[in-house]
């Protein structure tokens, strides 16, 4: 009997697969807990984060542990968090982009794997364990890297249509 593998992905809305990926696995409104079953979606559901708009360190964690998630897809987290992942023994991924659709078969190609800090994190931490709330009660701070990771997600996007463009015009051509 093959195990079931339970992917929480950050989310900015509760869509499902098709909910955009957010930029931050701690502060997204809402997560999609996505069931696989090998490589499968065997079930989803989304679900509020309840954490959203507050800081204490390992909270939301162990609440994507509480859910039975096995994996948490996020497009940044910082290194405190990556560590707090691995002591619930929950593989962290960082670099999820686009739908949760999109970031899923992402991961299931091998083009996601690992995580990490982001940016932002590891300035401030200066290679140790970041003071808590120093990062992520700054307002300013938490903007800044989310325009970051949004631009990165826009470069993405773009590099994509034009690879979907250019392959579309050669279709055309071989055509005529």
């Amino acid at each position: 009997m093959r195990r079931v593998t339970r992917v929480a992905i950050s989310a900015d809305d509760s869509n499902g697969l098709d909910s955009v990926v957010s930029p931050h696995f701690g502060r997204c409104p809402y997560y999609v807990l996505v069931d696989l079953d090998g490589r499968e979606v065997s079930e989803v559901s989304a679900v509020e984060n309840p954490y959203y708009g507050q800081h204490t360190p390992g909270a939301v964690p162990g609440f994507i542990q509480s859910q039975g998630a096995d994996v948490m897809l996020a497009g940044g987290m910082g290194r405190r968090a990556i560590g707090f992942f691995q002591q619930y023994g929950i593989q962290a991924v960082t670099g999820a982009a686009g739908t949760v659709r999109y970031a899923l078969e992402q991961y299931l190609g091998g083009a996601l794997e690992g995580a990490a800090p982001c940016r932002e994190s590891i300035a401030h931490s200066h290679d140790e364990v970041v003071a808590e709330g120093e990062y992520e009660e700054d307002e300013a701070g938490r903007l800044r890297e989310e325009i970051e990771m949004l631009q990165q997600q826009l470069d993405a996007a773009m590099e994509r249509l034009e690879g979907v463009a250019k392959s579309d015009q050669t279709k055309e051509r071989q055509k005529q």
